[in-house]
């Protein structure tokens, strides 16, 4: 029964959805990819929202729940039937009412299951698409027959494009820079490497002069001759560097000075849980990509992790990596063999990385250095008594494993976790 109300709802929300649209006439951006949609969908509002009217995807909001809510401007109701209702009657208001609405929608669009995008644009028309980048096993994989099947339920989206729209590429990204040859749109391409039109170069971590650790990325951003400083505090990351590039990218697409892009991105701060720095008991560094983790983004992780220059100890704090489907076993073991050159203790958060684990000492990492446990909670308290000066502390995991409680428990001030962590909604609060 709660399915089929599910669906009534989710059709309700996009017929309202559709219509707002072709009554108000947004342009559309949608942001899609295995990696980095949250963090360059706020990028890109970063960019552009001084120019324009904009509204964007509240945290996540990329399903066909999620799309619709943000179109309407509405909050996830969860189990309430009354607010699903408001919701509803909102909606229904915008279409019948004249009422002042956005210029610009910046939409993330994902997929959990094969027909999820390939559903939204049928009516989801953009006149930008960003597609950031894929991997050898995507996040959510289980559901899909292989990497392929991923790739093309994402191109749905790129065949949805406005005929005089503009196409956004990461040509790092094999699978993502292919969609160049499949559109006629206006194509731009950012990178790091090759014949990119946006590149970033010079990348850096800014480590305090004081105590040395990290607290923000530095990068140089190139395009037809120009070279502009690119400074983002409060975040690492090569990521959140490609998801600068993508937004910096539309800003170009849209006729914005890049100069002034470039400073718009000053305000621009990474969402919760997504290599976030957090001030830790006794003085540690944590950061906090607890929102979810697949092994493209756990890889990016960990090799952030170890290529810091500090001192003190690394810490990796890891729970399992889900919905990988038949890739489970070998993509944790292959994250352990990093995560073995990564860091100085190792600590694993549930059954599939015991595999994890078992790599890494494998791999050479001292077995005494090895923590397992089967949920964060155990974790939390545990690791909250071995903390030393200065550590340095990645914790990630997939949703389910629930690692936001592990920074917690072990962040200086556990008072400003609503304000820094993610999941901290009351309904996720009771799970």
């Amino acid at each position: 029964m709660k399915n089929i109300l599910k669906k009534i709802i989710a059709k309700i929300l996009e017929i309202e959805a559709w219509s707002i649209i072709k009554k108000y006439k947004p342009k559309i951006i949608a942001i899609t990819g295995s990696v980095g949609k949250t963090s360059t969908k706020d990028a890109i509002y970063s960019v552009i929202s001084k120019s324009f009217h904009v509204r964007k995807s509240e945290k996540s909001f990329n399903s066909d729940i999620g799309v619709p809510l943000t179109i309407l401007g509405c909050n996830n109701a969860w189990n309430n039937p009354i607010k699903w209702l408001q919701n509803i009657c909102h909606g229904l208001s915008l279409i019948i009412f004249k009422h002042s609405y956005p210029e610009w929608l910046v939409l993330e669009v994902g997929a959990d299951r094969p027909g999820d995008i390939r559903k939204i644009a049928k009516w989801l028309k953009p006149d930008v698409v960003v597609v950031t980048k894929f991997s050898k096993v995507p996040v959510h994989i289980e559901y899909f027959k292989d990497k392929n099947a991923v790739v093309l339920e994402k191109g749905f989206l790129v065949n949805a494009l406005k005929h005089d729209g503009t196409l956004v590429l990461n040509s790092d990204d094999e699978d993502a820079f292919a969609f160049k040859n499949k559109t006629e749109n206006k194509v731009i391409t950012y990178g790091l490497e090759g014949n990119t039109e946006v590149r970033a170069t010079n990348y850096s971590v800014y480590y305090s002069e004081k105590t040395a650790e990290p607290f923000g990325i530095y990068f140089k951003v190139e395009y037809l001759g120009n070279c502009l400083p690119v400074k983002i505090i409060g975040t690492l990351g090569m990521n959140n560097i490609y998801s600068c590039l993508a937004a910096l990218s539309v800003g170009i697409s849209l006729g914005l000075n890049l100069v002034e892009s470039v400073e718009n991105l000053s305000r621009f701060v990474t969402p919760r849980g997504r290599m976030s720095l957090i001030k830790g008991l006794k003085g540690s560094v944590i950061i906090d990509d607890t929102y979810n983790s697949s092994p493209v983004a756990l890889t990016s992780a960990l090799e952030t992790l170890r290529d810091l220059k500090i001192k003190n100890r690394k810490i990796a704090i890891l729970g399992d990596m889900m919905e990988l489907g038949k890739h489970t076993a070998e993509a944790h073991k292959e994250a352990g063999i990093l995560a073995a050159t990564a860091c100085d203790i190792l600590v694993t958060v549930g059954l599939r990385s015991r595999a994890l684990a078992e790599s890494a000492i494998d791999a050479g990492l001292d077995e005494d250095s090895v923590l397992q446990f089967d949920s964060s909670e155990e974790a939390g308290l545990y690791i909250k008594n071995i903390i030393q000066e200065r550590d340095t502390i990645l914790v990630k995991g997939s949703q389910s494993t629930r690692m936001e409680k592990i920074v917690k428990e072990i962040m200086l001030e556990p008072e400003q976790a609503s304000e820094l962590l993610v999941r901290q909604d009351e309904e996720w609060l009771k799970r």
